[in-house]
C-alpha cells in the first residue's frame, strides 16, 4: 500500500478550504476529526492555518493562538481572514471560523491571531537546554489497539484514533488500564495513520492530538481547549514524531498543558501551551 504524500492525504483533503472572495473562504468539518462529537482543536487550528496561509505573503506558521469559543460540530464553515501588517520577513493576520444553526443564525467558533514567516531561511544557530523526550522505541509502546477493548474504548471513540499513528509510553499510558500514575504527563509517538509526512501545518494538529494529561492525573470527562498558542520552530524531518505533553498545576477546573514535538533528527520542531477546562469526576 503506497503511503500517501503531503497534498495528497485525508489530512489535506480533510483541511481544505476554497476561497470564495477576497479574505473569506468555504471549508467543510470533517466528522473523522471529532473526539466525544466536539471536532479536535488541533485540527480546527491546522484548518484555520491553512486559509491563513493563503491569506498571507509568507507560507509558513510561527506562531498561532487560538480562542475556542463554542465546540465546533461537522459541516460547512466558513473562515474570515482579516491581513493587519506585513513585513519583510513575517506578516501577521487574523481569523474567524462560524458556522450556522439551522435558523441561519451565525455561531463563531474559533478566533485566531498568527504570526507567519518563512522556515527555510531562519538561521541554523541553535543554542538550548531542552531534550527530547526518552520514550521507549515504537515497538515497545502500546496503540490504541492494545487498550481493553480496543479503539472503541478511547475516550472519545474511534474517530480521529483512526486518523492517526500514535504509541503512548507505557510509563504515562496506565490511564488506558485503569492505573493512571497521577503525574500530569503524556508522551508517545506520533504521525499521520496514511503515512503522510510531517510539515508545518500538520505540527498544527500534532500539539494538541495525544489524550490530555488530566487521564493520568486520575481524572475522566470531557477535556475542552480554552486557549492554545502553537509556535512552529522548524520544518521537521521526515519520519515519527515524538510528543511530550506536560501539566504542572490543576486549580479551579482548569489546567495549563505544555506540549513540546521533536522530529527524527531530534529538532525541537514545535511547542505549544493551552489552558483547558476539567471535569473533576476522578
Amino acid at each position: 500500500m503506497a503511503l500517501a504524500t503531503i497534498g495528497n492525504s485525508e489530512f489535506d483533503r480533510d483541511t481544505a478550504v476554497v476561497r470564495r472572495a477576497p479574505g473569506v473562504y468555504d471549508a467543510h468539518l470533517a466528522a473523522g476529526w471529532t473526539i466525544a462529537q466536539a471536532v479536535n482543536g488541533g485540527y480546527l487550528l491546522a484548518l484555520v492555518g491553512r486559509a491563513l496561509g493563503d491569506a498571507l505573503p509568507h507560507p509558513d506558521p510561527f506562531s498561532v493562538t487560538a480562542h475556542y469559543l463554542t465546540a465546533s460540530v461537522p459541516g460547512p464553515a466558513v473562515i474570515r481572514t482579516e491581513v493587519v501588517r506585513t513585513g519583510r520577513t513575517m506578516s501577521t493576520g487574523t481569523a474567524t471560523l462560524v458556522q450556522f444553526a439551522e435558523d441561519g443564525t451565525e455561531i463563531e467558533r474559533l478566533r485566531v491571531l498568527a504570526a507567519y514567516g518563512d522556515l527555510d531561511v531562519l538561521p541554523d544557530d541553535v543554542r538550548t537546554s531542552a531534550k527530547p523526550p526518552a520514550i521507549p522505541p515504537r515497538e515497545h509502546c502500546p496503540g490504541p489497539d492494545s487498550a481493553p477493548g480496543g479503539r472503541a474504548s478511547v475516550p472519545g471513540g474511534t474517530s480521529f484514533a483512526e486518523r492517526i499513528a500514535l504509541r503512548l509510553d507505557p510509563a504515562t499510558a496506565g490511564w488506558a488500564v485503569g492505573a493512571p500514575s497521577g503525574k500530569g504527563e503524556i508522551r508517545g509517538w506520533f504521525g499521520l495513520a496514511d503515512g503522510r509526512e510531517p510539515d508545518p501545518l500538520s505540527l498544527l494538529l500534532t500539539v494538541d492530538a495525544l489524550p490530555p494529561t488530566a487521564f493520568e492525573l486520575g481524572l475522566s470527562g470531557w477535556v475542552p481547549t480554552v486557549e492554545l498558542t502553537a509556535h512552529v520552530r522548524r520544518r521537521p524531518a521526515p519520519g515519527p514524531l515524538r510528543v511530550a505533553l506536560t501539566t504542572r498545576n490543576l486549580s479551579g477546573g482548569f489546567l495549563e498543558e505544555d506540549a513540546e514535538v521533536w522530529d527524527s533528527a531530534d529538532h525541537l520542531v514545535a511547542q505549544a501551551r493551552q489552558l483547558a477546562r476539567v471535569r473533576l469526576t476522578g
